[in-house]
């Protein structure tokens, strides 16, 4: 095994511990395929435990004064952003993505929790004028123990959206962290519990999805469930809390369309497209996924595109110079072959890449296909890789329904010079995550989030406090 991968336990009730059957899973480094840890997995015990403990720990953290609560969560923030380096690395290790990256996303989830603990000092309440025996009032409190789950894309940002909301809130949190990147999640809960997090305030889990979701969504202490994953596995979980009228924070899968209009850059559209499009080889929810391009443009912009692509570096994640690592896991890699064939079948053409590379780990080419027909999978599906399919189109109101179609409304992009056109495009984009002229990612001050399939609830910004969050109004009459 790797010596500098992480050291692979569950937190439960302040502790470091194995499951309690001894169970374990493998964890690979997707740039070679090699073992590089055994993550372990939480039986009904384990899990039990957890509630027991987010039960106590949450009365223990929501009578923490706020003050006290923000310089715990600064001290934790302080200790990621130190560490910042080895976090990465171990990113890097199980997920695959550039060290650089990595490193970044350790930053910036530092800056993240920071930004959420002082956040969490504005959820004011109020005072309403009402008789003058009665003062009425309106209280924010935080909602109770959280269930969330959080998949492998973003082992350092998933995790932390849902911790950071739930401890600045003032809730608990058993939050169960992909097992095909545990590492970094140990990392974040490290620094945690070194800054003083109260046991059984926060619990990191592994474990078979299916029984871990079902388990702690049944479970009465419970009383949020938040998820970031597909739309799939999404309305499954979104059904179970629904049967236990069970309040959820969905963030799902996109499609993410990108309009370059007839009067765009077409060169400064496909440089920016193509560095969002094969960031971490495309496993990214908001992605730019579907480039639609004005007539005008397409040739421009795909030769661009191409340029972009060529230039792409794939490799190991550690290795200097590399600018795109490896799929994360086999699954995907057949996924991109499915999606490309399903192309090729109807009709598109393959301008680059298309395949598997020829060497060990899961490493799928920069691919950009164009002359791709509405009905090629890659176009109604969310491809989740490196693949970028470009079409033409005549009219803005034909691309926008082209856009709009899906049932996905998670991010969309455009790029116009004309403001008014801009102004279109976001009253007309079906989209919650809009950027006009770029490819912006998520920003902690800002919120994010979908519409339609896409979910509901959103991460970031003053209204990702909100869903942690519940309304007391307060009828006092007065007494001498």
């Amino acid at each position: 095994m790797t010596q500098q991968y992480a050291d692979l336990q569950m937190y439960i009730a302040g502790e470091w511990c194995s499951g309690a059957t001894g169970r374990t899973e493998p964890v690979l480094d997707p740039a070679t395929e090699e073992v590089i840890g055994r993550v372990p997995l939480a039986a009904a015990a384990d899990l039990d435990r957890a509630l027991a403990a987010a039960v106590t720990g949450f009365e223990a953290w929501r009578s923490t004064p706020i003050a006290e609560r923000t310089a715990v969560l600064h001290t934790a923030a302080g200790l990621l952003a130190e560490r910042a380096g080895p976090v990465g690395r171990v990113m890097t290790l199980e997920q695959g993505k550039p060290l650089a990256e990595a490193t970044g996303e350790a930053r910036r989830v530092a800056g993240s929790l920071r930004w959420h603990a002082d956040d969490a000092r504005r959820a004011y309440g109020r005072i309403i004028p009402s008789a003058d025996d009665t003062v009425l009032s309106v209280r924010r409190e935080p909602v109770g123990p959280v269930a969330a789950f959080v998949p492998w894309n973003f082992p350092a940002g998933s995790p932390m959206r849902k911790i950071a909301a739930a401890l600045a809130a003032g809730c608990s949190i058993v939050i169960k962290a992909s097992e095909e990147t545990p590492g970094t999640a140990c990392e974040i809960v490290r620094c945690f519990a070194e800054a003083g997090v109260p046991a059984g305030a926060l619990n990191l889990v592994f474990g078979e999805p299916a029984e871990v979701s079902a388990h702690l969504i049944a479970a009465p202490a419970v009383r949020l469930v938040a998820f970031t994953g597909s739309v799939p596995v999404g309305k499954l979980l979104a059904a179970r809390a629904g049967a236990e009228m069970k309040p959820t924070l969905m963030e799902l899968g996109g499609h993410a369309p990108v309009i370059a209009c007839a009067d765009a850059d077409p060169v400064d559209a496909a440089r920016r497209a193509a560095r969002a499009k094969f960031a971490n080889a495309g496993q990214v929810c908001t992605s730019p996924s579907r480039f639609l391009v004005h007539e005008s443009l397409i040739g421009e912009f795909t030769a661009e595109f191409v340029r972009a692509a060529d230039g792409i570096v794939v490799g190991n994640g550690l290795d200097e110079g590399v600018t795109m690592g490896p799929m994360a896991n086999e699954r995907r890699v057949k996924a991109m072959e499915e999606l490309v064939a399903d192309a090729v079948s109807r009709g598109a053409d393959v301008v680059r890449g298309g395949a598997r590379l020829d060497r060990p780990g899961f490493f799928f080419a920069p691919t950009v296909l164009t002359d791709v027909p509405p009905d090629a999978r890659v176009m109604r599906e969310e491809p989740f890789g490196p693949i970028a399919p470009i079409v033409s189109f005549t009219d803005l109101d034909d691309a926008l329904a082209t856009a709009n179609s899906l049932p996905y409304g998670l991010a969309a992009y455009g790029f116009t010079r004309s403001s008014a056109t801009a102004e279109r495009l976001v009253r007309g984009f079906e989209a919650g995550i809009l950027s006009i002229n770029h490819c912006g990612g998520s920003v902690h001050e800002a919120p994010s989030g979908g519409f339609k399939e896409s979910g509901h609830g959103r991460e970031g910004g003053p209204e990702g406090l909100e869903g942690y969050l519940v309304t007391k109004r307060v009828s006092h009459l007065l007494r001498d």
